[in-house]
């Protein structure tokens, strides 16, 4: 009886040891060749594609085959390499991505991770043509809906607009910087069917407002996203860049505040191996939700920060994308947040696509006005990648379509209808420039007349302002949610508008010049009416 009992002791020891050894996983890599997902016998391996769980990175060999050990709760995925398309799922997302069973994963409100998982999967690719032609990326933040009327807003506004007559892809690649809904995960699938009407491979970013809310710990906080749009961490190769998704929300449960920006340890076991086999020639784009410059206090943990930059420094070509602000601003890293390469670090903090959260007096079409509290109005970004690692970024508000030639209007401008003849010029014309950065040259004239500076302010947006004054003098709701209260704008320029001139209207001309789309123009008029005392 002893010698039984101690013979099934040691099946189970020996069954537990074995169950907590992960099997490796023995796959391929193959050249996708009917578009069907899955291999037929005439489709080849592809040779010198990397192969990731999150931690460790392989590399196929000549015949497409790679190994990988099949960890409980990891999501493989391929790097898609530049010259090669992941076939999509059906609802139209690019399929790079499988998950490895996750047994222990928790009943969570929106699901979790609801498949069983694969624990040796194999990634087909499809190879496109040589194009020479510069990478085209649509840059959305927050698309942030909270409701299926925040998803037809979204339609409306953002996606509709930018879609091209001709059928074709409105982009070569799209990115979402993170809170792609406002905390109810199951608006995911409706999101994800007005996205992929653009037809461009789509690649999501986690934010504050994408995770399970009934999680309690930070490592499955994700669950329901990843079942959705997969990896939190990857990257994905194009052309003329490469881009490094990463999850760099916190979740603290049970904590106040509940999440704060930072980066795990077994990103950083990615990084380290991923950022030496990048084109030093190429441009690295790393596409986070929650900005890495400080703001307002360590929002963004501070050692993370320098050691992610620490990982940068040698990268001849680099530029940050961030959301999660609801504003816009370009942030250049230097020494006094860590940075330590040969050249400032670009971040661009991208502006919402809902905007203020699809709030604001509604327009014709019924849709909310949104502009941001810094005065940008809601819309998306576009990035252009060219050789050698340059790019150009521009602002598309929302509602402009391609065709309507308003692609790269730069500014807003705000002054007065009516001045003084003759009066202390105490009153201003106010250019919001919505990508402006802060040494850019801004300047006015009137009539023709010489240019004149402008100085750069940071101030309310006065346009903001006042339309707080009309919603605070209404008598009745002007919309379901009103305009944001209006603050500090980072790209802000003034200049003091003349009242010696003579009596009647005048021309106000402004003019920007944007370091990547060159010299905006802007104009407006005033009046000066002689008045008695």
């Amino acid at each position: 009886m002893t010698r039984t009992i101690l013979a099934l002791a040691l099946l189970v020891s020996a069954a537990s040891a074995h169950a907590q050894t992960p099997a490796t996983c023995d796959s391929a890599v193959y050249e996708d060749r009917n578009g069907n997902g899955r291999r037929d016998g005439n489709e080849p391996g592809i040779a010198g594609v990397r192969v990731s769980d999150g931690v460790r990175i392989v590399t196929s060999a000549d015949d497409g085959r790679f190994a990988l050990p099949a960890e409980t709760g990891r999501t493989l995925f391929v790097i898609k390499p530049a010259g090669y398309d992941a076939p999509r799922r059906a609802d139209g997302l690019p399929l790079f991505w499988a998950h490895a069973p996750h047994p222990e994963s928790p009943a969570l409100r929106y699901g979790g991770l609801r498949d069983a998982g694969t624990r040796c999967p194999s990634f087909g690719l499809r190879r496109t043509p040589r194009r020479d032609a510069d990478l085209d990326v649509l840059v959305f933040a927050d698309t942030q809906t909270k409701s299926q009327v925040d998803v037809g807003y979204y339609a409306r506004d953002i996606v509709e607009p930018l879609r091209r007559r001709d059928g074709k892809p409105a982009a070569d690649l799209g990115v979402t910087l993170g809170d792609v809904t406002s905390d109810d995960l199951s608006l995911y699938p409706a999101i994800t069917e007005v996205t992929t009407r653009l037809g461009a491979p789509w690649l999501h970013v986690a934010g504050n407002h994408d995770v399970d809310t009934d999680a309690t710990r930070d490592e499955d906080a994700l669950l329901t996203f990843r079942q959705q749009f997969g990896p939190d961490t990857y990257a994905w190769e194009e052309p003329r860049a490469d881009f490094v998704v990463l999850d760099d929300v916190i979740s603290r449960p049970g904590q106040k505040p509940a999440y704060v920006g930072g980066l795990r340890d077994d990103q950083f076991a990615f990084l380290q191996q991923y950022i030496p086999t990048h084109d030093p020639k190429r441009l690295l784009v790393i596409a986070v939700h929650i900005p890495l410059f400080p703001d307002g206090g360590e929002t963004f943990r501070t050692a993370d920060r320098e050691r992610l930059f620490a990982l940068l420094k040698d990268v001849p070509h680099v530029l940050v994308l961030s959301g999660h602000g609801h504003v816009q601003r370009q942030f250049f890293h230097d020494a006094a947040t860590g940075w330590h390469g040969a050249s400032p670090l670009h971040e661009y903090n991208a502006g919402a696509a809902c905007g203020a959260y699809w709030s604001g007096v509604k327009n014709a079409e019924g849709v909310p006005d949104s502009t941001m509290p810094d005065g940008t109005p809601n819309g998306t970004a576009r990035l252009a990648v060219g050789r050698d690692g340059a790019y150009k970024l521009a602002w598309q508000r929302a509602g402009v379509t391609a065709q309507s030639g308003e692609l790269t209007r730069a500014m807003h401008l705000h002054a007065p209808r009516v001045l003084r003849h003759g009066a202390y010029p105490a009153w201003g014309v106010y250019a919001n420039v919505w990508m402006g950065t802060p040494q850019q040259r801004t300047e006015f004239r009137v009539d023709g007349g010489d240019w004149m500076p402008m100085k750069r302010v940071e101030q309310p947006d006065p346009w903001l302002l006042a339309e707080n004054v009309r919603d605070d003098e209404a008598t009745a709701l002007r919309g379901y949610d009103r305009s944001p209260e209006a603050q500090p704008s980072t790209h802000l320029w003034r200049g003091a508008l003349p009242t010696s001139l003579a009596v009647g209207e005048h021309r106000v001309e402004v003019r920007t010049f944007d370091r990547w789309q060159g010299e905006q123009h802007a104009n407006t008029t005033y009046r000066l009416d002689d008045a008695a005392p």
